[in-house]
């Protein structure tokens, strides 16, 4: 991979962390997700210790009792007291550390010979530095034996591993404390940190000199040095802005050379046709168009009429009528003698589009059958569990132009998949796909296909501008007429398990209404390693238990694709009162009889899926009922997570929230935990004035180097394209 570096720094940072710091060492660092230099060199320190600071164990002790601290911990603390108990060989010494307001105990195990000396260290006086895993005794936090040193007049003594943070102290006036894992100390962080300064060490910085003086950052290698052997609080923050200011910058001069990119395609241009396929629709409609629906679809109609390929975003509230507009775009390309491809991340999803589809377009939909309207087009279905014969069919429907309407998986990314003329590219949960898998489609010919990427996840402007960069957004917030009211209760299974009970009564009395309920789960089988409820222990408990009698189905993805697609069908006819499900059901899924929904162990999922999974009930005329079961304590953030998503429908609203609390990647869709992000530093609501200065910069470069050029800019975009392609990959 050297050969696609540029520059001298790019190489060395992009070397695997192993090289550097060995193999042991780089497996542990894997567990953090850091694989390369660079990834060690922006692991930052949480805290700087300085002169006489300590830990404030008061806010550790609450951190403890929200669920919000690390499992393992480096704390600064004094020793207040100590003793010895047990008998020989089974000896522990029990510590008490303090800050002056609060303590956390501290417990070591072993001979009496090392307990001895453990206990003659920690007499000695001076704060020390305590790292290990903090666990629970008796409904009290408390670190059991971790790794220390202490800091005394004459130096720092401590465990023989302890000791490497000596040098960082002789050198810096702060040692930082870093995030860190069992197999990684803070001080072994810190080590390897200092190897990797001195691997870049003389290396010509690559971002150009007249972007820093514009953004006023520091250069890199000076940039790590103060974050990692800082000499002052001051230069920290300078170095930290640096390596913040570094991922806005490569995230937007990625997006402002791809927004060149698509304004130098070509594309065709599809104008509405009088009397065609679109008027037909329109006029069967059994339902008025909101008004943000006429005026979204006003802007796709505008973008589509350009010879410049469209490249939109829509984003919308759970029932909101996204489909029903992006639907009217294809059926405008569709009357120009166009195909629309409509790709979804799942293959429930893309089987529960391609049935909405055909029902909102009836006979329209049938292709040259006998009897179909003369503007009637086809609609096709192609996923990845496709029969081969069948497979055959549809890619011959789709080559010769016969498929207007064409839905499907990944399976629509292949190659072999060839069409007759493509216009419109529509991809729905656009935060599951990568960028690279959203422009598969439209890097076909000569001319490119319009672009419109949809999703139900209400997305924050201030991640819209970082990561969507390279779309023009549209938003519907107005739900259509007729749609009831969802009530959403906080259910405590551990302090009132009578509640539970009550809920399934609750489903049974629903199913004697003629209504339906989903019951979500977190896990599929009991073997999965996944915490929570699983669908199947679910499914099997309930229908011999308090769902007994009622028609009870299960839905997850190991299911085979033509049982899965027979369940769906089932259900959305109204032959099953009740499906058990995982998140399978998350989006996409329509069945306006359904007014209930009980999610098993709600703390399990995030904000975003919640609010995804509640979108799944009042889609019909009958009010919702949503009940979050959760065995979570108050005051927890998995409880605050759960309360949030309680006490408002406003999907934008808790896109804040949400991203308030996890990671940019996460909101974004797939976890990136175990692998790489580009936003390892960024925080998008922390740094809003940092993104918009990189944006502004960002087309600067562009003017000025239209072509590319500059070998340190190309590598800032290699590394943005090179994570992008990497999620592409692993997800297909």
């Amino acid at each position: 991979m050297a050969d696609v570096w540029q520059t001298p720094l790019f190489r060395a940072l992009e070397e695997p962390a192993t090289r550097l710091v060995g193999d042991k060492t780089g497996k542990a660092f894997e567990a953090l997700g850091i694989r390369t230099v660079h990834d060690v060199l922006r692991h930052l320190p949480r805290h700087l210790m300085s002169g006489t600071e300590t830990t404030d164990l008061s806010q550790l002790m609450d951190d403890y009792r929200r669920g919000t601290s690390d499992d393992y911990v480096a704390v600064v603390a004094r020793v207040a007291s100590m003793r010895q108990k047990g008998d020989p060989p089974r000896l522990r010494l029990e510590v008490r550390l303090t800050d002056g307001t609060g303590h956390l105990d501290v417990t070591f195990f072993g001979k009496k010979h090392v307990i001895d000396y453990w206990q003659k260290l920690l007499s000695l006086p001076g704060r020390g530095i305590f790292a290990g895993k903090l666990s629970s005794f008796r409904d009290s936090p408390q670190l059991a034996h971790p790794a220390f040193v202490i800091e005394t007049a004459k130096g720092l003594v401590g465990s023989a591993e302890s000791q490497r943070v000596a040098r960082q102290v002789t050198r810096s006036s702060y040692v930082g404390l870093y995030p860190q894992s069992a197999k990684l100390p803070t001080w072994t962080i810190s080590e390897c940190a200092e190897l990797a300064i001195e691997h870049i060490a003389g290396l010509e910085d690559a971002m150009p000199e007249w972007v820093r003086d514009e953004a006023d950052v520091v250069d890199f290698e000076a940039a790590c040095r103060a974050v990692h052997i800082p000499t002052s609080r001051e230069e920290h923050a300078a170095g930290r802005r640096r390596l913040i200011f570094d991922e806005a910058f490569a995230t937007q001069v990625a997006m402002a050379y791809r927004r060149q990119d698509a304004r130098l395609h070509r594309a065709h241009a599809w104008t509405r046709r009088t009397g065609g396929l679109l008027d037909a629709f329109d006029e069967r409609l059994p339902f008025p168009l909101t008004d943000q629906q006429v005026a979204v679809s006003d802007e796709l109609f505008a973008d589509l009429a350009r010879t410049r390929p469209m490249q939109r975003l829509l984003q919308g509230e759970v029932g909101s009528g996204k489909t029903v507009v992006a639907l009217r775009a294809m059926l405008t390309v569709v009357d120009g003698g166009g195909q629309a491809v409509l790709l979804a991340p799942t293959e429930v999803l893309a089987q529960q589009h391609a049935a909405s589809v055909r029902a909102l377009l009836g006979d329209l939909g049938a292709g040259a059958t006998l009897g179909a309207p003369e503007q009637a087009t086809d609609v096709v279905l192609l996923t990845g569990s496709t029969p081969a014969a069948q497979r055959r069919e549809v890619l011959d429907r789709i080559a010769s132009g016969e498929a207007g309407i064409v839905i499907g998986t990944h399976a629509l990314l292949e190659r072999r998949v060839e069409f007759a003329e493509l216009g419109l590219v529509v991809v729905d949960e656009q935060h599951r796909f990568g960028v690279e898998q959203r422009n598969a489609l439209g890097s076909r010919g000569d001319q490119h296909p319009h672009v419109l990427v949809m999703t139900a996840t209400p997305i924050p402007r201030s991640v819209a501008m970082t990561v969507f960069g390279d779309l023009e957004v549209s938003t519907i917030t107005e739900l259509p007429l007729g749609r009831a009211d969802v009530s959403t209760t906080v259910v405590d299974q551990v302090a009132r398990p009578a509640w539970v009970e009550r809920a399934w009564q609750r489903v049974a009395e629903e199913a004697a209404e003629g209504r339906q309920s989903f019951v979500i789960t977190p896990r599929i089988g009991a073997k999965d390693e996944a915490p929570g409820a699983s669908v199947e222990e679910t499914y099997a408990r309930l229908s011999a238990g308090p769902l007994a009698g009622l028609r009870v189905g299960m839905l997850h993805g190991r299911l085979p694709a033509d049982e899965k697609a027979d369940v769906m069908r089932r259900f959305a006819a109204g032959e099953l009162d009740v499906l058990v499900a995982t998140t399978v059901v998350e989006v996409g899924v329509d069945v306006p009889n359904a007014t209930m929904m009980v999610v098993c162990d709600a703390e399990s999922f995030g904000i975003s899926q919640l609010h995804q999974l509640r979108g799944r009930i009042g889609r019909g005329s009958h009010p919702g009922v949503c009940l979050l079961l959760t065995s979570a304590a108050a005051g927890t953030s998995a409880r605050d997570r759960l309360d949030a998503v309680a006490s408002t429908r406003d999907g934008f609203v808790l896109s804040e929230v949400d991203l308030a609390q996890r990671r940019e990647g996460d909101v974004l869709g797939r976890s990136q935990a175990g692998g790489r992000s580009s936003l390892r530093l960024l925080r998008v609501l922390d740094h809003a004035e940092d993104i918009a200065l990189a944006r502004s910069l960002a087309e600067k470069v562009v003017e000025r180097d239209p072509e590319l050029c500059d070998p340190g800019v190309r590598d800032y975009v290699t590394q943005v394209e090179q994570l992008a392609e990497g999620e592409w990959q692993e997800a297909t």
